[in-house]
């Protein structure tokens, strides 16, 4: 029998939705309560390497920002879903060998805790294929559940009930919603709506964080690595954070009016004239607290030393690829790039906004 203490799941109405954020917010506003609080991920799908074993990455994150015990990182993530692992577990399932797995580790995490946050993966029906789905998950830990959502009214509040619809099919607990992304000139009326749409399912609004583009932007660091681009110059300074893209295809004059502090230009590496005004923005930009991001040139194209020269000079990170600028471009709509413990603005973005936006108190009081 597990101890009785707070133990709160985290779920969403998709991945990508802001459990992590939560999960580093609502585990500092904890430990500022000096609540003793511990965290697991159950079942993770991206994972890093520590020696021989398989850590998910929020696990590590979390780790790592608020210095677990590093013994019990592999307590902290006891199933990693590589390559192959659905299909091997559909043609061989071991629910019973990873139950048992699960809450081992879940008992030795708890040990000393008063409270663990458990983060699911995605919504409440993923890992279904590997009978852990989110809420089996969470009934098989006796948690609380808290669904993440992104901002909206209509759609927002349809994922909400249907997630919650597969919790109360497994007899788990609701406790309320936290919405995420919600568009600044917009909150007021889709907290004021949500709030009470949720209230007529019974449903308790807990918390309502507007968009940070500084929790969504990427650094010039986690583009390079996810688009596996090359380096050319400005390593000190990749991990800048990119809060506007631009595709510098135009003439500079209509250039100039597109750039703005933290810009990533993406430059054929033979349009020297739009190079050297990023590298003009950039420089008379340092004097008014106006900082380029970086450069990508495109194309596999590079210019002459003497441009190079004046790119490093500058301190701008730029990097180079070998597609077309188009190219390039398309696959910003696909990237994704979690936080990382580096990220000192981003995680403590994640801590303010949940102080702020969240009802910390309203969900201690649940338990």
């Amino acid at each position: 029998m597990i101890k009785k203490f707070r133990n709160i799941f985290l779920s969403s109405i998709h991945q990508n939705a802001g459990k992590t954020t939560v999960s580093l917010g609502l585990f500092h506003s904890l430990k500022m309560r000096k609540i003793k609080t511990a965290f697991i991920k159950p079942v993770g799908q991206q994972f890093v390497h520590l020696g021989n074993l398989e850590i998910d990455k929020d696990s590590y994150l979390i780790g790592e920002v608020y210095k677990c015990n590093k013994k019990k990182y592999s307590l902290m993530s006891p199933v990693t879903i590589g390559k192959g692992f659905t299909e091997k577990y559909i043609f061989d399932p071991q629910k019973g060998k990873l139950e048992e797995k699960i809450l081992k580790s879940f008992k030795g995490i708890v040990s000393g805790a008063d409270a663990v946050i458990v983060e699911g993966t995605g919504h409440a029906g993923v890992g279904s294929v590997i009978d852990f789905s989110n809420a089996d998950v969470a009934k098989l830990l006796g948690s609380k559940v808290i669904i993440v959502s992104e901002g909206g009214i209509g759609k927002a509040i349809d994922e909400i009930i249907l997630n919650k619809a597969l919790f109360d099919l497994r007899g788990v607990e609701v406790l309320g919603v936290i919405l995420n992304k919600v568009l600044p000139e917009k909150y007021d009326k889709v907290v004021r709506v949500v709030r009470q749409g949720l209230a007529n399912k019974g449903i308790k609004l807990l918390g309502a964080i507007p968009f940070e583009p500084v929790l969504s932007s990427p650094t010039v660091e986690q583009i390079q690595t996810a688009m596996d681009l090359k380096l050319l110059c400005g390593k000190d300074n990749l991990r800048r954070s990119v809060k506007h893209i631009i595709v510098a295809a135009m003439e500079p004059h209509n250039m100039a009016h597109h750039i703005k502090d933290g810009t990533l230009v993406l430059v054929s590496g033979d349009r020297v004239d739009n190079i050297l005004l990023a590298v003009s923005s950039h420089l008379i930009g340092a004097t008014h607290n106006f900082t380029m991001a970086g450069i990508i040139l495109t194309g596999g194209l590079i210019p002459t030393s003497k441009i190079i020269d004046l790119l490093e000079k500058s301190g701008m990170p730029v990097l180079l690829a070998q597609e077309d600028t188009y190219s390039v471009a398309a696959q910003f709509k696909q990237l994704t790039c979690k936080i990382q413990k580096t990220d000192a603005e981003k995680l403590q973005e994640a801590n303010r906004v949940v102080k702020k936006y969240v009802d910390v108190g309203e969900i201690l009081k649940n338990f």
